[in-house]
């Protein structure tokens, strides 16, 4: 059986500003359990997809960004069987970062330099060249800007029910009247509860699902008619048309960019 990713290295055995890790997940479960760390952690997708649960809000890793979680809140992740990731643990007032989970793009120097860190052990002397690559590696992160590739569910029980169903089944195209129903509330409180608890109308929630499951689906190799019938599109172009409204893309121009970056690393590695 494979073991957990959380019991491979616990970030917080070390004292040091920043530490970074690389998990390829053909060794690891695909669940990481709900578990919590002092240091912050920042998440990348180097291939694959990885999703995140964490401060009442599901979070996409797409590509070119990385997922912000702050040192004390708990979190879970379902990573892609291609999946290959890398970590980085982020002591408490060590950068300014967000005090919430946030989606921060990547510049390919961040990534470059979070590789880098990576090869090194968790202890490096502080007056090394390691302590100078964390340093300036916060510093430039402490700068990307934020996206926005997460869903917000709530504490809410009836709003995480309905992204549990949604979840599972994401094809689903029940009306608000009709969920207001399985959950036993009228049309019209259930949408006032959609808009107070997660800051959407449930049209734009949904939609904001099928972005994350879609991102999700392509980066593990799915093709977009095999995505656009799982999350039940009456055409593929119905489904392009709504990727490219959300991140200003199409699919194939949002991955080709992807792949274009990962090529552009193997050659400088080589």
């Amino acid at each position: 059986m494979r073991t957990s990713a959380v019991t491979v290295f616990d970030p917080d055995l070390t004292d040091r500003l920043a530490v970074a890790r690389q998990l390829d997940f053909v060794d690891y479960e695909a669940e990481v359990p709900m578990h919590t760390h002092r240091k912050g952690q920042l998440i990348l997708a180097l291939h694959g997809a990885v999703t995140c649960t964490a401060d009442n809000e599901i979070w996409i890793v797409p590509p070119n960004c990385g997922v912000w979680i702050p040192g004390g809140v708990p979190h879970s992740a379902r990573a892609t069987a291609n999946a290959r990731l890398s970590y980085l643990f982020v002591e408490p007032g060590a950068a300014r970062l967000p005090q919430e989970c946030r989606t921060l793009s990547i510049s390919p120097l961040i990534r470059e330099m979070i590789d880098r860190l990576a090869r090194e052990r968790a202890d490096y002397p502080l007056d090394s060249h390691a302590a100078r690559l964390a340093r300036v590696t916060l510093d430039e992160l402490s700068e990307m800007p934020h996206e926005r590739f997460n869903l917000p569910i709530s504490g809410d029980p009836k709003i995480r029910a309905m992204a549990a169903a949604l979840t599972t089944d994401p094809s689903d195209r029940s009306t608000l009247g009709e969920w207001a129903k399985r959950v036993a509330m009228s049309e019209r409180s259930l949408a006032r509860l959609m808009i107070r608890e997660t800051g959407l109308t449930f049209g734009r929630w949904r939609q904001q699902l099928h972005l994350v499951v879609s991102l999700r689906e392509l980066a593990s190799g799915a093709t977009v008619q095999a995505v656009a019938a799982e999350l039940g599109y009456d055409s593929v172009n119905a489904f392009i048309t709504m990727f490219r409204k959300a991140t200003g893309s199409t699919p194939a121009q949002y991955f080709a960019r992807r792949r274009l970056l990962e090529v552009t690393k193997r050659a400088s590695e080589e």
